[in-house]
């Protein structure tokens, strides 16, 4: 293939707009993460670290502002909930998020198809796309440990590009994609300035992936759990202009750095003339996934985002 883009690709506007004393503390924060993250980490191994990851947030996270983030979240999405059902799922995904952090410096040792910690169910459908050539888009949530979805599909297909969200410090920035590029995740695209790479992959018939469950200012308004959230089209956009499938895919974790990565029946968006229409509803089907999979393991979901506006929240009597 040509025209392959490069395996990390950085917004340089970020460092570009940072001051001395912001790149000290890029400098400071890489050597804590290092010394008092990363090598505890790993020396746990990652069934101890993913427990322990675990443990440490379920601490931690009920303290931080985020808690009551989630709290209202939850709310909104389970208006019948009691109190405790609610903090019960909050506990859970602190959790969660807490076993991903742990599992980080060990995906290495959680490889998809060798490890015997990943089943793959569906497999068979990211080989019929890598052999038709055609590309597709696949579309998830950061459910469970999102980092495994795109080594499961990078492995069976190396060509496919991967979306990430870059993280100010370029230090730390670097060592999560050499991870990701060594544990199978061979490019990857910055959001932002990722467009024109993915378009390039789409045209030389490569998949794409994309997170498509995090709040998109510029997005459409499409109900989530009832409550209009607006949520990114471009997805939609892109398999419309190539003509390729859209394929949710979706991780649940089973055990301690175990996951179950399921590659779902890919579909066609709607394709009827009228785009505003056509990406509506295909965005709108996307979503009806993504509830679909939170509801199924409502505590493996990242809800400590902003996903819906404080309107929705006012508007349910959430506090």
């Amino acid at each position: 293939m040509t025209d392959t883009p490069p395996a990390y690709v950085r917004p340089k506007d970020i460092d570009n707009r940072a001051s001395f004393w912001q790149r000290v503390q890029w400098r400071l924060e890489t050597v804590a993460w290092d010394v008092i993250y990363w090598w505890p980490m790993k020396r746990l191994g990652p069934d101890k670290a993913s427990d322990f990851g675990g443990w440490l947030l379920k601490k931690i996270g009920p303290k931080l502002s985020q808690h009551k983030t989630m709290r209202r979240n939850l709310k909104l999405a389970f208006p019948g909930w009691t109190e405790a059902e609610i903090e019960r799922t909050a506990l859970a995904a602190w959790d969660s998020a807490g076993r991903t952090a742990g599992e980080l410096p060990h995906l290495p040792a959680i490889d998809p198809y060798t490890s015997g910690r990943v089943d793959v169910v569906g497999v068979e459908r990211l080989d019929q796309i890598n052999a038709s050539g055609k590309g597709a888009v696949f579309i998830s949530g950061h459910f469970a440990n999102w980092e495994i979805m795109p080594a499961a599909i990078c492995k069976r297909i190396p060509h496919a590009v991967m979306t990430y969200r870059a993280l100010n410090n370029p230090h730390i920035d670097r060592r999560i994609n050499k991870l990701r590029h060594d544990y199978g995740t061979g490019t990857a695209a910055p959001k932002g300035i990722g467009t024109r790479e993915l378009m390039r992959a789409l045209a030389r018939g490569a998949p794409i992936a994309l997170m498509n469950d995090q709040k998109f200012r510029e997005g459409v308004a499409v109900p989530l759990f009832g409550h209009e959230a607006m949520t990114a089209q471009g997805p939609t956009r892109l398999a419309l202009k190539y003509g390729v499938p859209i394929v949710p895919v979706s991780t649940v974790r089973t055990g301690p750095a175990r996951f179950r990565v399921e590659i779902h029946a890919p579909f066609l968006p709607q394709d009827t003339g009228d785009t505003e229409a056509d990406i509506l509803a295909s965005v709108t089907r996307i979503n009806a996934f993504l509830e679909d999979c939170i509801r199924a393991e409502p505590g493996q979901w990242f809800w400590q985002h902003r996903r819906w506006p404080k309107e929705a929240w006012r508007e349910a009597g959430v506090v």
